[in-house]
């Protein structure tokens, strides 16, 4: 472990052991918090499992609103999102959240103060927190963390990708593991192990397109096209949350007009980020994310008996 990750990593066990004994206080909301969230920086899925946990809840009929903290945009403080805005005042993925489920989606730094400003306005519901696991200073009632392979073998920041050490899910609730995870792998105790089926939805992409995308792991993307059945002509990877721009869009159309390509194809977070631009690349097809959680209905009963039994005993702020 380099020095910078050793010092990261001594600075992060400091501030965990004093939320645990209390030296710090975590603030609760009036409704129910549960937190999504993962180790390591982006790439885990959390966006999709906060969407599949949303329609989850609402066939059940639970009222709740989703909080986040709104990465990539240029305003500060909280915000009701509004769905036809753009990824600059609300960030891409709140947008993508509160397009997909339909539910109010609230973003802020403090996440205490961004489920306040939602219970004044909506009333005490039920909230989903947006990559919480980090964010203690929001009690939660129930804690889910998203581990991938490369989570298992990474090293703190800033030499690797990881937020906290695989010690850390050890105050989760339930761990989302990928296929590639097994549960003994990790350090676990009493913690859930949920699983999940993540594959992407392609209808009628354009022939040969020039696959492009700006999330945070943009090859597994390309991957999965392929095994759709989707050769790309050219593959153009872009930083995580880019907002694109004009030069390129240029840049893009260049790309096919060399490797002939017949469209375009890119993700749903990318057509977001993407605004009006889309227009000038056609025919291109967005990609949404398609996770199912695997026995949702056996999952979703323990989370909410878990919940209804920390409820009963907790008091609120």
């Amino acid at each position: 472990m380099s020095l910078l990750s050793a010092l990261f990593g001594a600075g992060v066990n400091a501030r965990n052991a004093f939320y645990d004994r209390g030296t710090l206080r975590a603030r609760r909301l009036q409704g129910p918090t549960i937190s999504v969230g993962n180790l390591s920086v982006g790439g885990a899925g959390k966006t999709p499992f906060v969407i599949v946990i949303g329609e989850l809840l609402q066939a059940r009929g639970i009222a709740f609103d989703v909080l986040s903290r709104g990465y990539g945009r240029s305003s500060r403080g909280v915000a009701f999102v509004d769905t036809q805005g753009s990824p600059r005042d609300f960030g891409d993925e709140p947008l993508l959240i509160g397009r997909r489920l339909g539910v109010p989606v609230i973003i802020g730094e403090d996440r205490h103060a961004a489920g306040l400003a939602a219970e004044q306005k909506l009333g005490p519901r039920m909230h989903l927190l947006d990559d919480g696991f980090q964010h203690r200073s929001l009690a939660r009632d129930f804690d889910i963390v998203l581990v991938t392979g490369d989570d298992l073998h990474d090293r703190l920041l800033p030499a690797g990708r990881l937020r906290e050490p695989l010690a850390s899910l050890r105050r989760a609730d339930a761990v989302v593991l990928s296929s590639a995870v097994k549960p003994e792998d990790l350090p676990l105790e009493k913690q859930l192990v949920w699983r999940t089926k993540r594959d992407i939805v392609l209808r009628e992409p354009p022939p040969t397109p020039v696959a492009f995308s700006a999330i945070a792991r943009p090859k597994q993307f390309f991957l999965q096209l392929r095994f759709a059945g989707c050769e790309p002509a050219a593959e153009a990877a872009f930083r995580d949350h880019h907002a694109y721009t004009q030069s390129d869009v240029h840049d893009l159309l260049q790309l096919r007009e060399r490797c002939q390509g017949g469209g375009f194809v890119t993700t749903e977070k990318d057509a977001i980020n993407l605004g009006e631009l889309k227009s000038q690349l056609q025919p291109l097809a967005v990609v949404p994310v398609k996770m199912e959680l695997v026995d949702a209905t056996a999952a979703l009963d323990r989370m909410l008996a878990v919940i209804a039994e920390r409820r009963s005993r907790v008091q609120i702020d």
